[in-house]
């Protein structure tokens, strides 16, 4: 398995160039870049596509791939919204996502599939998520880039036989799972979805999870909470699963490069190096 750190790691007043060199330098295989609209958020490649060269440029100088690429904009322009116009505008946040990945050499692009919430039933959310991503699958195919639907807190695709199912309604070998191992953690259990997802699993994020704590403040850093790595690891290696297992963490508040480093040390010791 390939190792790989999500730049929300690093402080968001890091440079491009200071992420991709603190990556390399802590022994990293690739860095996964997150796609936002205010560059505030965290060092960052926009939709506009104006810093994707200087980026692909990075990615050759210190011969770090860019693994994948993530957003958090569909939680403000979710596929399931009943606002056609944020819908509309998040399938093609999708499509600036996968262009992206194309451009940088990157084989995923990580998608939050919607959210059911008050005033947007299960029943409505999983009719237009499908509806989302029966029509990207076209687009997703002709550039040959995989879209990895994640698992998030969203109330929505619940179970990994969910997840499954959902998946395979779309048929596309382009589209996947994108399998957050913390994510499900206060609620199930990882190596369960593993065995379920399958083949179907893309990519893996990971973090740790105090089950203490129950709300999104239990989120931890790497052997600081209740995720059984051991069985983590056996369950990726059951099913032959070879690509990125990427971190996905807060940045210190004080020594941020520190992170960056206890975190690689972590991954040697749970995954080997």
């Amino acid at each position: 398995m390939k190792k790989g750190v999500n730049i929300c790691c690093f402080p968001a007043d890091y440079s491009l160039e200071q992420c991709f060199k603190l990556a390399k330098e802590s022994g990293y295989d690739g860095l996964e870049l997150n796609m936002v609209e205010e560059s505030s958020q965290s060092p960052a490649l926009k939709p506009d596509g104006k810093d994707w060269t200087a980026i692909r440029e990075l990615s050759v100088k210190y011969d770090l791939p860019v693994s994948s690429i993530s957003t958090i904009l569909h939680w403000e322009y979710p596929l399931t919204d009943s606002n056609p116009a944020k819908s509309g505008r998040g399938k093609e946040l999708v499509r600036r996502m996968i262009d992206a990945a194309k451009f940088l050499g990157s084989d995923t692009v990580l998608i939050v599939p919607g959210e059911v919430t008050p005033t947007v039933s299960y029943k409505s959310a999983y009719q237009r998520s499908l509806d989302a991503f029966l029509e990207l699958k076209c687009y997703a195919e002709e550039h040959e880039i995989i879209i990895g639907i994640e698992n998030v807190w969203n109330k929505f695709l619940l179970s990994p036989l969910e997840m499954a199912g959902f998946i395979d309604r779309i048929d596309s070998n382009y589209v996947k799972a994108y399998f957050d191992a913390g994510n499900v953690l206060q609620f199930s259990y990882p190596e369960h979805w593993i065995e379920i997802l399958d083949k179907r699993i893309a990519k893996v994020h990971i973090k740790d999870f105090d089950l203490s704590i129950g709300s999104i403040s239990g989120f931890k850093n790497l052997l600081h909470g209740h995720l059984d790595w051991k069985r983590l690891h056996e369950a990726l290696l059951a099913i032959g699963y070879d690509d990125y297992v990427t971190a996905e963490l807060n940045p210190h508040m004080q020594y941020p490069e520190q992170l960056i480093k206890d975190t690689k040390a972590a991954m040697d010791v749970i995954f080997g190096t």
